[in-house]
């Protein structure tokens, strides 16, 4: 009887290996792109300060101005403070909304057909590179918390607060570099992709509740904006980032909807990512 069960024993370990392999494979596979994608910035590290210059001038500037206007945030938050958040998110989208004119550069280069021909899944090479965006909003992420500081804005910096905004913004970047990946396996020039990535980015900022709450927006506008990812990303974020800072769906709710809104795109980008090599 123990010789018998013996084979059947064997059987499942051995299939318990080839899992963990294959999981392993794709683990090595997914963050080899993302390194190789993240090395790029020590190549260019100028791009992170001019990338920086726009949530300085929207902290400085438009939050200034509009802490003067009573009313504007919900409850007891200061607007600088309640404008923080949708500018850390803001800055995420910027990086990672242009992100798939890499993937043309690549294309045109050559580098997209040695990817093509590698032995690494499709969907590897997409989740590499949501990665490799994530790690770049990172990098805002840091500007934005020391201007914040500076501004007074109330920061939570509890070690978990500060995991859960670093999730929620590679969560949110992964989300939206594939959306970008998606569009550039579409029109696979340059300069279309880039006044398609101009057209897409303010109206997804402004039908969010980056600077304004829900509440104060017109039914249509708020019906977008329900369906709009950008607003759970900062929904998430706002309630993470602030000691005074509150969710209005849940953070279940709001990592649950990036969370699923980044597999379904995964598995959009990674079925038409091959095109990009014809």
């Amino acid at each position: 009887m123990a010789m018998s069960g013996a084979p059947g024993a064997q059987s499942t370990n051995t299939a318990d290996r080839s899992v963990g392999q294959v999981l392993g494979d794709y683990a090595t596979q997914t963050f080899a792109v993302a390194a190789a994608e993240v090395q790029k910035l020590y190549h260019d590290p100028l791009e992170l300060l001019t990338r920086a210059v726009q949530p300085v001038l929207w902290l400085m500037l438009f939050g200034e101005v509009m802490a003067r206007v009573h009313g504007v945030a919900p409850g007891d938050i200061p607007y600088i403070d309640y404008l923080a958040a949708g500018i850390l998110a803001q800055s995420a989208l910027f990086v990672a909304i242009f992100y798939g004119i890499s993937a043309i550069w690549e294309r045109d280069l050559g580098v997209l057909q040695r990817y093509l021909v590698s032995p690494a899944p499709r969907s590897a090479l997409v989740v590499g590179k949501a990665i490799s965006a994530g790690v770049r909003a990172l990098s805002q992420a840091l500007i934005v918390y020391l201007l914040a500081l500076l501004l007074g804005v109330g920061i939570d910096l509890h070690p978990l607060s500060i995991f859960g905004v670093a999730a929620a913004i590679v969560l949110g970047s992964g989300l939206f570099s594939t959306l970008s990946l998606i569009i550039a396996c579409i029109v696979r020039t340059r300069e279309r992709f880039m006044g398609i990535g101009q057209v897409l980015t303010m109206p997804i900022f402004f039908a969010s509740n980056a600077i304004y709450p829900l509440s104060l927006m017109p039914a249509w506008l708020r019906f977008i904006s329900h369906v709009n990812p950008l607003t759970y990303e900062v929904d998430a974020l706002r309630s993470l980032m602030l000691v005074r800072g509150t969710s209005d769906y849940g953070l279940p709710i709001d990592f649950g909807i990036l969370l699923a809104t980044a597999i379904v795109l995964t598995a959009i980008a990674a079925r038409m990512y091959r095109r990009m090599g014809y």
